[in-house]
């Protein structure tokens, strides 16, 4: 489908969206007393499971100098750890051990709202969204992975 064929204003629509997320995401961290790349960096490792710190600044958009202090402030925390890597015991990676004591009372309300939403959806279309969030997600990924090459250049 070419941008034309999109109704008027998508853009606009498809932003603000974007916007509200980010927001929510903010006040959410806030809520539970992160800050709000802690709270994304514990979101990463909760989808993939342990990884080096390297991996977790790569991953997170961090360099090395922040991505040490973030997994300190998590670690302090009691979020995560450090342990040897199985594979190389002259490396660590970096385990999820726990979740902010708040985040599922945080999260509670834009859950429900969002269920709520999606419960207006026919099982065929929710099955196109989240085709869409995929293939999305996906699509963020390797725009981001493009313009950390290009940075690097």
């Amino acid at each position: 489908m070419s941008t034309s064929a999109l109704p008027s204003g998508a853009s606009e629509v498809y932003r603000r969206y974007l916007s509200a997320v980010m927001l929510h995401g903010h006040a959410s961290a806030k809520a539970c007393e992160l800050g709000a790349t802690d709270l994304y960096a514990l979101n990463i490792l909760q989808l993939a499971g342990p990884m080096t710190p390297g991996e977790l600044g790569t991953r997170s958009g961090l360099t090395t100098g922040p991505t040490t202090r973030l997994i300190d402030r998590l670690e302090q925390a009691g979020y995560v750890r450090r342990a040897p890597d199985p594979g190389d015991r002259r490396k660590v990676i970096v385990e999820p051990i726990g979740r902010p004591a708040d985040i599922d009372r945080v999260m509670a309300p834009a859950r429900q709202r969002i269920e709520e939403v999606l419960e207006a959806y026919s099982p065929e279309q929710l099955e196109v969204l989240f085709d869409y969030f995929a293939r999305a997600a996906d699509a963020y990924q390797a725009a981001a992975e493009q313009l950390r090459a290009e940075r690097a250049e």
